[in-house]
């Protein structure tokens, strides 16, 4: 019986691979499935009689409110144009400065994640605004390329994420479980704002090693990352203005938002529906916010925020079907069995989960993998928080790993055609080295995911 969970896995991921829509796949094999092990005798269909109290579980959760709003403060401050500001302002400040177009690209990705966490729309922004400048002021193709995708995808770590927004609530509900497991039953809990709160100093990690490498290619190969000429420089007389009016909206934005959740003031959802004001208040001040705009932000909204529903309402359909066939206990006998303890454990998953990166996007892995895998790691006594963060550096890692990353998708759609997907494949592979380093600095100190959120709480 056992087994058959792992041939629903399998199903589920030929499927995928076929190109049919994620929730509908998550959610009609699982059905298959059921009618299989029902007529075979390896299912109980009783299992299915939790399945409405999942489903109002899901539409009563008040954190998940979080991703709409988030997902509207994102888009609008694309419509807002922010990053053609932000851009065009840190070019002119670090312009002098050999690889000083890559520094602005990389604090500018860095700002856009804290403001959209989109990743998709960071790295399509960025390829189309900086890539032609970058290529025009002699930056090597592959630098140029690795670094916008490796800048577009810090909206995978930098709160406010999307991706810990979900993490969060899985994760939350994957503690619970473990802890229940073990006989705790006044069970500790672990919140989206404590994911945020401990992918700080990570993030900003990440960002210092971007800029690292940035200085060093800059300085054994000066060719690759030229200045700009003195002649062509036009920072004029109001560059420390330009600079104020640019960074602060966004700045102060991204002060209100996770500094109300760092600070115990609001909930993330809260602080979402501060975010989605403020972005909208920043678009008026721009002059870009009328009716039609509105509209149109209102409807990837409600595109993106139905597809991350119905992917959820299949996963959990598909979670149900697959600890029906006792599908977690194998996950645990498995895990628990490897040589080396909960280090192994951890390995084993977290190479699973970036092998399903090149395939899977991080909301199917996400509600789909880690409420498998989760209440057994979280078992043996690993951190919770700590967890999080390594699953949200890991998904960034293999959104930029060849052949299949994502963002590689995202900026090949954009880039000029005289750049060749080899040269984007050989850009990013620095940026995996650097991704690989942070996460196993992250293994090797906890505390730089954990300390930070023990000392506020």
């Amino acid at each position: 019986m056992e087994w058959m969970a792992f041939y629903l896995f399998g199903a589920v991921f030929v499927l995928l691979l076929c190109g049919y829509p994620v929730a509908f796949t998550l959610a009609g094999t699982a059905l298959l499935f059921t009618l299989i092990g029902d007529a075979t005798g390896t299912f109980d269909a009783a299992f299915l009689e939790a399945l409405p109290n999942r489903l109002y579980g899901i539409m009563t959760n008040k954190t998940l409110i979080a991703v709409p709003l988030f997902v509207f403060m994102g888009v609008m401050l694309e419509r807002a144009h922010i990053a053609d500001e932000l851009l065009d302002t840190m070019a002119r400040l670090f312009g002098p400065l050999r690889g000083g177009i890559g520094i602005s690209v990389t604090l500018v990705g860095m700002l856009l994640a804290a403001s959209t966490g989109i990743v998709g729309a960071t790295v399509v922004t960025m390829g189309l605004l900086s890539l032609p400048t970058m290529l025009k002021r002699g930056y090597s193709a592959e630098i140029s390329t690795g670094l916008i995708c490796a800048s577009g995808t810090l909206g995978q770590i930098i709160p406010p994420s999307i991706v810990l927004v979900l993490l969060g609530d899985v994760l939350s509900s994957a503690y619970q479980q473990a802890q229940l497991d073990m006989g705790i039953y006044s069970p500790e809990t672990v919140s989206v704002g404590d994911l945020f709160v401990g992918a700080v100093i990570p993030g900003l990690l990440l960002v210092g090693l971007y800029i690292l490498y940035i200085v060093f290619i800059a300085l054994i190969r000066p060719q690759a990352m030229p200045a700009i000429p003195a002649a062509e420089r036009h920072a004029g007389n109001h560059l420390l203005y330009d600079v104020i009016v640019s960074l602060l909206p966004p700045l102060l934005l991204i002060v209100a938002v996770l500094g109300s959740i760092i600070g115990g003031l609001a909930t993330p959802t809260e602080a979402a529906a501060i975010g989605a004001v403020g972005a909208m208040g920043l678009a008026a001040a721009r002059r870009q916010l009328n009716l039609g705009t509105l509209r149109e932000v209102m409807r990837s909204t409600t595109r993106v925020s139905s597809m991350v529903f119905m992917i959820l309402i299949g996963a959990s359909l598909f979670s149900l079907v697959f600890r029906g066939f006792g599908g977690d206990v194998l996950v645990n006998e498995l895990l628990s069995d490897l040589s080396g303890g909960k280090v192994s454990a951890v390995f084993a998953v977290m190479l699973v989960m970036f092998l399903l990166g090149f395939v899977l996007d991080f909301i199917e892995i996400t509600f789909v993998v880690v409420p498998i895998v989760g209440p057994v790691l979280l078992a043996m006594d690993i951190d919770p928080v700590w967890l999080g963060i390594m699953i949200a550096i890991n998904l960034q890692t293999s959104f930029l790993t060849p052949p299949f990353g994502f963002a590689l998708f995202y900026l090949r759609g954009v880039a000029p055609p005289e750049i060749k997907t080899l040269q984007i494949y050989r850009g990013v592979v620095p940026f995996i080295i650097i991704q690989l380093l942070a996460l196993g600095l992250i293994a090797w100190w906890p505390q730089l995911a954990t300390w930070l959120p023990s000392q506020i709480s």
